[in-house]
């Protein structure tokens, strides 16, 4: 029994810990800081976030105005139960405002950091949970309009948990994303061994960010002419894709094995050229592979085959994507239930696994 309260103890911190690495919500922190405390904010927690959060600024990426904002939470909710602040939270509360105030280039950061690391559990009762791949991110802070290209989407959380639950589909695979973001798929593709991981985006801007990613991450950004990449087994190529212009001719020499896509379904405008780009990209001629799977499985795939996760926000382009879909001679169907992935993510709060569908898309014969 003791036993079994320290392991829980113990994964309760590191949630705590991952979710301030993955910049969730202050809420949804303050949340996990009160279940490590059994109900509330302890010192012995407040001394782990400061140690092991807050007060780390040993990579020089932690976000001063996120990791301000937690700590006036936290400090406010401590009060607030008329319980003791320890004083290394005001301490470092107060150095972090002087800091603010002396440097108003802070004020002006619209990227923040984001570490998401999936957890697996092991098939031993006496170990926690263990890290199976984090992804370094750079992402934006804000939602607004224009950089929506550089925010992580549940979409994107739920396509990777899914990868990591069925790697043998991924594996050995050239794998070719649509509207990739931030890039957190290809580091998941690239985890699980897809022989060739191709990451797409129709914003300039975005695409910066992604190679950034990228090579935050240590993987390999294919350059032409590159005798590294030859030598590397982290390939993976970022590539400028506008879905109204790209040619039949500019997809040539791809030989595809899997399509993906997260929340790519989100505007009537798009849907003609997106499932234009579908079309084609599932009807590449050349060598595909298959899966290890028997006869039968669900994902044994001898032609290309696209996984689109997505949130329906507005039945109407949804319904929209499926007609011009259907019209285009291309099979939809949605394997939510008979695919669902394992939950990699239990220290997400924020993120709503249940509001993603996931859709398996192929080329009628």
């Amino acid at each position: 029994m003791a036993a079994a309260a320290a392991q829980d103890a113990h994964e309760q911190l590191l949630h705590l810990k991952l979710a301030f690495l993955a910049g969730e919500p202050p809420a949804c922190v303050l949340a996990l800081a009160r279940k490590a405390g059994g109900g509330s904010v302890t010192p012995d927690v407040q001394n782990f976030l400061l140690e092991s959060c807050i007060g780390n600024k040993a990579d020089g990426r932690q976000n001063c105005t996120y990791a301000t904002t937690i700590l006036k939470k936290i400090i406010a909710e401590v009060e607030l139960s008329s319980s003791v602040v320890i004083d290394g939270l005001y301490e470092e509360f107060v150095e972090r405002m002087l800091s603010k105030a002396k440097d108003s280039l802070l004020n002006r950061a619209d990227h923040i950091y984001k570490d998401i690391s999936f957890l697996s559990s092991t098939h031993d009762n006496n170990s926690p949970r263990l890290l199976s791949v984090v992804a370094r991110l750079s992402c934006s802070s804000n939602m607004l309009e224009g950089d929506t290209g550089c925010s992580l989407w549940p979409a994107s959380l739920f396509l990777s948990e899914f990868i990591l639950s069925y790697p043998k589909v991924f594996s050995k695979k050239c794998c070719f994303e649509l509207g990739s973001g931030v890039g957190l798929v290809g580091v998941c593709l690239n985890y699980v061994g897809a022989s060739k991981v191709i990451l797409t985006d129709g914003d300039a801007s975005t695409l910066t960010n992604m190679k950034a990613n990228m090579e935050l991450n240590n993987l390999c950004i294919e350059q032409e002419d590159s005798t590294i990449l030859k030598e590397s087994t982290n390939k993976v190529e970022c590539k400028y894709l506008s879905w109204e212009e790209v040619s039949e001719r500019d997809l040539w020499g791809y030989q595809l094995d899997i399509v993906l896509g997260a929340d790519i379904i989100y505007d009537p405008v798009c849907v003609p050229h997106l499932v234009r780009v579908l079309s084609m990209l599932l009807r590449r001629d050349g060598k595909h592979g298959k899966t290890n799977a028997k006869t039968g499985d669900e994902f044994v795939t001898e032609a290309p085959v696209a996984y689109i996760a997505t949130v329906v926000r507005n039945v109407d382009t949804f319904n929209c994507f499926a007609k011009a879909a259907a019209d285009a001679k291309l099979s939809i169907v949605n394997v939510t239930s008979s695919a669902a992935p394992s939950n990699f993510l239990p220290y997400m709060l924020s993120y709503d696994r249940s509001s993603v569908q996931l859709l398996k898309i192929s080329l009628l014969s």
